[in-house]
């Protein structure tokens, strides 16, 4: 799945396992508190994710995700494909399942109305309007959470551009623009809010350091923990709309 921690490790030539007869490229990612290799399918199915710990090789990574190909391909068959949120009838928003409820008669823009987003117009481009809608939402709450974290340290509100990698879920450029995918805003606010606070943290730690941890910790209300475990164990269901 996509991760918010860990340095990339480069590569002379990139390397690929064969997963249930696709061959995937293999991201490799060394973290200094790792104990053990840590085996990942990428959260739309189109990689395969490694985490090492200190002096691992690539050539150990490699060979450890070739020995769990089987385990891979089980993990691909519960990867849920890109789907029509109006057919479907329902969107994730804050980690709730919000109904989506079309009608060709209403306005084309939708609207959160009484629990459920509302919507008319075309039916065809109506799953367009509602990513939109989605993406739009998410620009503007995720500027308010990055806006809330400078404040605590008394820096200026960073600019926030949303993402759509499908491999990581933030990054922090050395101009101070933070870039946040905007999958998150259908996760459960605190999830979301760790990574925000965990990309405002690089505004003054550029590293994973000890004294980068200290400063998340006090940013982030939550549980970073918690919030990690959450991406890991649903960060797929994120990307049903695409």
């Amino acid at each position: 799945m996509p991760t918010w921690s860990g340095r990339a490790v480069r590569q002379a030539e990139p390397l690929a396992v064969e997963v249930a007869g696709r061959l995937l490229p293999l991201t490799l990612r060394r973290h200094a508190r790792a104990r053990r290799m840590i085996l990942r399918l990428g959260p739309d199915g189109a990689c395969v994710q490694v985490t090492l710990p200190p002096g691992a090789a690539a050539a150990e990574a490699l060979a450890f995700a070739r020995s769990r190909a089987d385990w891979l391909a089980r993990q691909s068959l519960a990867t849920p494909g890109v789907c029509d949120p109006v057919a479907r009838g329902w969107i994730l928003l804050h980690g709730t399942r919000t109904p989506v409820d079309w009608s060709a008669g209403r306005p084309r823009q939708p609207v959160l109305a009484d629990g459920a987003l509302r919507l008319g117009g075309p039916r065809a481009h109506a799953a367009d309007r509602v990513r939109r809608w989605l993406m739009e939402t998410a620009l503007r709450i995720m500027t308010g959470d990055a806006a809330h974290f400078c404040r605590k340290r008394s820096l200026a509100a960073a600019p926030v551009r949303l993402s759509r990698a499908r491999r990581r879920w933030g990054s922090c450029a050395a101009d101070g623009t933070i870039r946040l995918n905007w999958r998150l805003v259908q996760a459960p606010p605190a999830v979301r809010r760790a990574v925000v606070a965990h990309e405002v943290a690089h505004l003054l730690h550029f590293d994973h350091s000890p004294a980068f941890r200290a400063c998340l910790d006090s940013l982030f209300e939550g549980s970073v923990a918690d919030a990690n475990a959450w991406l890991q164990a649903h960060g797929r269901s994120l990307f049903t709309l695409g």
